[in-house]
């Protein structure tokens, strides 16, 4: 299968591209830059298409089988501008999913952000995928506009579309300033780390088995203009707090973990775990 695919430098596009590969399929991948480099190294290229979003023709989805959006905007704190965020994540997608089908494509695989849910995901044990929409902060209200607005898209164009919202993500490759790489940091060098009381309870999944769930998506036939809605996780809980504790006596770290050190964040959601 032929795959156009977006955010391939990122954190989970990288391995994306990895898994793929490994199975045959064939990638054109959209950056912003040459310059760009993927999160952890790939073991074949794929077919690299230097373009802004907003600058894709029909010409550029000849062939493609199926489009795989994976960039994501400002998705780790601090987040940009709530305007910033529509922009990137809900007005430029449309029009490259709009472009798209004009080209032929009929089958999308979204990534989405269980920080869609907000507020409604402290109601739930288990958050459904139809749970209210009630984000808190820019980046997850733009998540959950797009949402929306691939149901409508997907309705108005008659394509078969799924969004995958994703759960608590961790792994090779992921931004340095998150909860997993500063504890491998903080483990290999033998310094102690200040976190907050870390009572937030998440469903914790390795990015290797996310970019497996995403690239197990493209076979799926969600009817057409009938948008497919699915948590991707794992459905099990644990508090931060024990998810620290584990990976630093993994790493057999000699610091201490200093809980409650630090507040937490304003909007800060204490329960996120997916029906899956």
């Amino acid at each position: 299968m032929k795959i156009f695919l977006t955010g391939g430098t990122g954190f989970i596009g990288s391995h994306f591209i990895n898994q793929a590969h490994a199975v045959g399929h064939e990638i054109i991948a959209l950056r912003r830059s040459p310059a760009s480099v993927p999160r952890v190294p790939l073991g074949k290229a794929p077919v690299w298409l230097d373009k802004a979003m907003p600058d894709l023709q029909p010409a550029d989805f000849i062939g493609s089988d199926t489009l795989v959006h994976l960039a994501a905007h400002s998705a780790n704190v601090p987040y940009d501008t709530l305007e910033a965020c529509i922009q990137h994540n809900v007005i430029e997608p449309i029009q490259m999913i709009r472009t798209a089908s004009v080209a032929g494509i009929q089958k999308y695989v979204i990534a989405g952000s269980c920080f869609e849910y907000g507020r409604s995901g402290e109601r739930y044990d288990k958050i459904p995928p139809n749970a209210p929409l009630e984000p808190t902060l820019s980046y997850p209200a733009s998540k959950a506009a797009a949402s929306v607005a691939f149901h409508s898209l997907a309705q108005e164009l008659s394509i078969k579309l799924s969004i995958h919202r994703i759960f608590q993500v961790f792994g090779e490759g992921e931004d340095p300033g998150r909860l997993w790489p500063s504890l491998r940091k903080a483990a290999l060098a033998g310094e102690s780390l200040e976190m907050t009381p870390a009572e937030q309870v998440r469903d914790f999944i390795n990015v290797t088995e996310v970019a497996a769930q995403l690239l197990a998506a493209i076979d799926l036939e969600p009817l057409p203009g009938i948008p497919l809605v699915m948590n991707l996780g794992t459905g099990e809980e644990m508090t931060l707090r024990n998810f620290a504790e584990h990976w630093w006596k993994t790493w057999n770290a000699s610091g201490t973990l200093h809980f409650g050190a630090k507040p937490y964040r304003d909007g800060e959601i204490m329960r996120y775990i997916p029906l899956v």
